[in-house]
């Protein structure tokens, strides 16, 4: 995502957004009082289901409201992770619901009651029809990974309203004798819900351990960057993500004879090029070298033993003994390479 790409395109997708907002926040309520009213788990379920989507939609947003402010100096990097600790935080008091609508559906399957599928019938298909519609709002032909992650979700809500008015159907065919389709649907709808937020917890989680993106092959990825004139070697190679659409890359890369810094700048600039649109890398940085670190290292960037906080503050009181006749004080820096 470009800095000026998503500052063109931001006020039409908040508008959309806000839109598809909106009508998920009318349908929870909707589906609140008809469950309550027609004795539906069924679609007290599908409003759980849809008020995930309200925060899922409002992640989103923020996304890309946050995407747009300025970096600072507390906040190098921006603000883009917040997004991913409200996703998790999201995904997770999300759960919890999931399963309290399991409880109340095993209940009403122990305990059946009359459902009115008549009600659910035509709150269902409400339902149905406003996720297709904001599922269509969101679809954009730039196949932007934030709204088209929040345009599935709303995908996946139209599949579970359909499940929620054949049930309403089924009950009103059959009468008493359907009530259990109520729960039973219920039950599917709360699995729907919990495979994506158990999936959303996933997601956030690697992006909060700075893991490699799950379609980075890192092998290509090395390939792309050696193909590049006058690169030899590239090593200390890292990929993860800032948020769900904003990725960051560094590496080592050994440059071959021994070129001038002019040079070496020209092959970072091909480099970047290389990696930025096939790979979707926002942010790179490059470390050039004539010579790769140490030949005897297995891996010679790696941190062996970390240097104390304190005795690079130059406190050696505050953390571990400093070593004998070493002089921690002001000016010291840490050490990747082993003493």
């Amino acid at each position: 995502m470009t800095g000026a790409g998503t500052a063109q395109r931001a006020p039409a997708r908040m508008r959309r957004l806000i839109a598809a907002a909106a009508l998920n926040g009318a349908l929870v309520v909707a589906e609140v009082v008809a469950g309550v009213e027609a004795h539906s788990t069924a679609l007290l379920s599908d409003a759980g289901h849809n008020l995930s989507d309200v925060a899922a939609i409002g992640l989103s947003l923020a996304a890309v409201r946050w995407a747009l402010r300025p970096r600072s100096e507390l906040r190098t990097y921006g603000n883009h992770r917040g997004t991913i600790l409200a996703a998790l935080a999201n995904a997770t008091v999300l759960i919890g619901v999931t399963f309290v609508i399991v409880a109340l559906a095993v209940d009403r399957l122990l305990h059946p009651v009359t459902v009115h599928g008549a009600l659910v019938s035509v709150v269902a298909a409400a339902s149905l029809a406003l996720n297709v519609a904001a599922a269509l709002a969101l679809h954009e032909p730039r196949r932007d990974l934030n709204l088209r992650s929040v345009a599935l979700h709303m995908g996946a809500d139209a599949l579970s309203a359909a499940a929620v008015l054949v049930t309403g159907i089924v009950v009103v065919v059959a009468g008493r004798s359907g009530d259990l389709a109520d729960p039973a649907a219920s039950l599917a709808v709360a699995l729907l819900v919990l495979v994506q937020a158990i999936r959303v917890v996933r997601e956030s989680t690697d992006v909060l351990l700075e893991s490699t993106p799950s379609d980075v092959d890192l092998d290509t990825l090395r390939a792309a960057l050696t193909s590049v004139e006058g690169v030899s070697e590239v090593h200390d190679l890292h990929v993860w993500s800032l948020s769900s659409d904003y990725r960051a890359l560094s590496a080592h890369l050994v440059l071959t004879g021994h070129p001038s810094l002019e040079d070496a700048q020209a092959v970072g600039a091909v480099v970047r090029e290389h990696v930025t649109t096939p790979f979707g890398i926002a942010h790179t940085t490059l470390e050039m070298e004539c010579e790769r670190c140490d030949e005897e290292l297995a891996d010679p960037c790696g941190v062996d033993e970390p240097v104390p906080i304190a005795h690079v503050l130059g406190r050696p009181d505050l953390g571990a003994p400093a070593t004998p006749g070493a002089d921690p004080g002001r000016g010291a820096t840490p050490s990747n390479r082993p003493a």
